[in-house]
């Protein structure tokens, strides 16, 4: 292995020295504690070690990086402390995580640094986002983001790539390729040789180095973010490498040739660069030992430190509450007697998103043909004009990245609004959205201040893939919020309080409602409460609790039959209002549940469960569920009519009312 040291000083050069030393010695004492039953499980990172520190010593301490499971040098060398750090891997709530995640899956700001999920690949999105920002604050930052070359196969690594080279963001892509996905080699993984190779495809810049040279991968990184800084785009960074433990320890290393633990292991970057410096003098056998007994007793200490913390309690007020940031929302109803204008549906939400960016310069839009063409129903027309286009954003087909990018942007104190041009779109970007906005406070106590808007819904004859109502989906999932409007003021008021809520919202708007409903709707800025519920209409007969379309399905049969019943508009289904729901029961007794989705799994089991829990002895009746047949949904209108659950709306109500 050749070292070219050009103009480094001996200080750079023990920096590095130092740099790769310390996670190599971790990793001695984490195989000890394996051996000895007091850890369970260890990704290695021994032989891939230059690369991690090589790059992180490359770059300003105030810059993010993004590591994956072997890159413990850049925890060390952006200084966490490590019985934090060692309190993590052990599950103390000392730890970064409280002991709610293992390993590198945790984020910390004070490091800059922003770890894993175990999908891999959404964290090209993430640094996308954080890119992002820093060029919309002109900062001249980089961020540097690791994939591994098995993880490079997923779609989110294209996604990642593609939006960085269309938006020019400045991210380092370092590809670790190791030969191996786990124990798949790389003739199984992908054909095109080496990653480099994918760079012309994307439009950017890719270079290849020695991962196992520290020097070279230090030297071309630093070259690389001196010139990103300074002229924004992404790089692609292949750094050949190689494991020379298992994928983790328990797994093994059977399915490797021997003949390439024997190439590789001439190769050491520990080894080989230490071996370097006292060949040049710049390292001597008494600085090596004083280098190794502070190392070890800073690592000895540390567990010492860890082993001594209590195992940690479960407290479930607090598990509960740190699903969410927390947030008090202010009390911004309309003024008695404000101006109103006539709206409609999609005007009161092109006029609460409107206000939102006037109020928060910092809230970003972004979603497919949202610019010029202003959003495929309109709601975002001329906001380019206003706003411009570093904040309203048209982006690639690749829902993934731009729900990731979201979560970047938040992470640099951001806000984001992502719109699905159909609900039904959104499978594309479920992973990030159900594990990565939504768990990422609960991890690591960042919030995710990302409102993902849905037009969703049926009754309009377009078929399987443009009709869904898949809010149940997401009302599953600890960490989201779900809004579901049915009227132009909720909608309205209902999206300023999404945004400015700092947690994740899922944002559900009704396409038929866009243009077939209007009514008088305050000009000025004002939120309604998410939670909250709201009495459409009032009764003593029964109760019909629903949401979005159901709500006009409800009040048009009831004034066909000239029912006396509490129509209950839910409003929100994540948190839903139990209060409202438990004092419409224990006024009519008598409850139907109503929603357009599909029976099973729907909300309304949720709510007929609760009620059956809480309120069994207000009840005179038991509870109906009223929904959309178990099926796909189909396209002709006739079958679609037969489908929805307005079809069978009026029957159950007779049938409830004659119990």
């Amino acid at each position: 292995m050749t070292f070219d040291r050009k103009d480094y000083s001996n200080d750079e050069l023990l920096r590095l020295y130092e740099g790769l030393l310390k996670p190599r010695m971790i990793e001695e004492k984490m195989l000890i504690l394996l051996r000895q039953g007091k850890v369970s499980k260890w990704f290695s990172g021994i032989g891939q070690e230059a690369i991690s520190v090589g790059s992180t010593l490359a770059l300003h301490p105030d810059e993010y990086i993004l590591p994956l499971h072997r890159n413990l040098g850049v925890f060390t060398c952006r200084q966490l402390p490590l019985d934090r750090l060692f309190a993590q891997w052990q599950g103390k709530k000392t730890g970064f995580t409280k002991g709610r995640d293992r390993s590198f899956h945790f984020g910390t700001n004070e490091h800059h640094i922003v770890g894993m999920i175990s999908h891999l690949g959404p964290q090209l999105a993430v640094a996308d986002g954080i890119a992002l920002a820093s060029v919309l604050d002109n900062e001249g930052k980089v961020t540097v983001v690791y994939s591994g070359d098995g993880g490079a196969s997923e779609g989110d690594f294209h996604e990642g790539l593609n939006v960085a080279a269309v938006w020019q963001l400045p991210v380092i892509f370092i590809v670790e390729n190791n030969g191996y996905g786990l124990s798949t080699p790389s003739n199984e993984q992908f054909r095109h040789g080496y990653f480099i190779n994918k760079g012309p495809a994307y439009g950017i810049e890719a270079v290849q180095v020695d991962g196992n040279n520290v020097l070279e991968v230090y030297d071309t990184v630093r070259r690389l973010a001196e010139d990103l800084r300074q002229n924004p785009r992404p790089v692609l960074l292949e750094a050949l490498t190689f494991r020379m433990r298992g994928h983790e320890e328990a797994s093994g290393t059977k399915y490797v040739p021997q003949e390439l633990f024997e190439e590789w292991g001439q190769k050491d970057p520990v080894e080989n660069f230490e071996r370097y410096l006292l060949e040049q003098g710049v390292l001597d056998e008494e600085a090596k030992q004083r280098y190794r007994r502070t190392i070890k007793d800073e690592i000895d200490e540390a567990w010492r430190v860890v082993f001594d913390t209590p195992e940690v309690t479960a407290d479930t007020a607090e598990e509960v509450a740190d699903m969410y940031r927390p947030f008090a929302a202010p009390d911004q109803a309309p003024a008695l007697g404000a101006p109103t204008t006539e709206k409609r549906y999609v005007d009161a939400i092109s006029d609460g998103l409107r206000q939102s960016m006037e109020r928060y310069p910092e809230l970003v839009l972004m979603g497919q043909d949202i610019a010029e063409y202003g959003g495929v129903f309109k709601v975002t027309d001329g906001f380019v004009q206003q706003f411009g286009k570093g904040r309203v954003r048209n982006t690639p087909l690749c829902e993934s990245a731009i729900v990731g990018a979201g979560l970047g942007l938040s992470i640099r104190g951001k806000k984001a609004m992502v719109e699905m041009q159909f609900a039904d779109f959104v499978t594309c970007g479920f992973n990030q959205i159900v594990n990565n906005l939504a768990k990422s406070h609960y991890r690591w106590g960042q919030n995710a201040d990302v409102v993902v808007r849905m037009p969703t819904g049926a009754g309009s004859a377009a078929g399987p893939f443009h009709s869904q109502s898949n809010e149940a989906w997401f009302v599953h999932t600890p960490g989201l919020k779900v809004v579901y409007p049915s009227t132009p003021s909720d909608a309205k008021g209902l999206l300023a309080a999404a945004i400015e809520d700092p947690n994740p919202v899922i944002f559900f708007e009704h396409k038929l409602l866009y243009r077939s409903v209007s009514e008088p709707v305050p000009d000025e800025y004002y939120t309604v409460p998410i939670g909250k519920a709201r009495l459409a209409r009032e009764g003593a007969d029964l109760s019909i609790i629903t949401y979005g379309l159901g709500v006009h399905w409800a009040t048009k049969l009831a004034n066909e039959m000239q029912l006396d019943c509490d129509i209950l508009d839910l409003r929100s289904l994540l948190p839903w209002d139990q209060d409202a729901v438990r004092a419409t029961v224990e006024k009519t007794g008598r409850v139907i549940i109503l929603h357009e989705d599909t029976l099973t799994g729907g909300i309304g089991g949720e709510i007929a469960a609760w009620i059956a829990e809480h309120c069994f002895t207000s009840l005179d009746a038991p509870v109906q569920r009223v929904a959309s047949l178990d099926t796909a949904i189909p396209f002709a209108p006739a079958l679609e009519q037969n489908f929805l659950a307005e079809s069978r709306l009026r029957q159950c109500l007779e049938k409830l009312l004659a119990y």
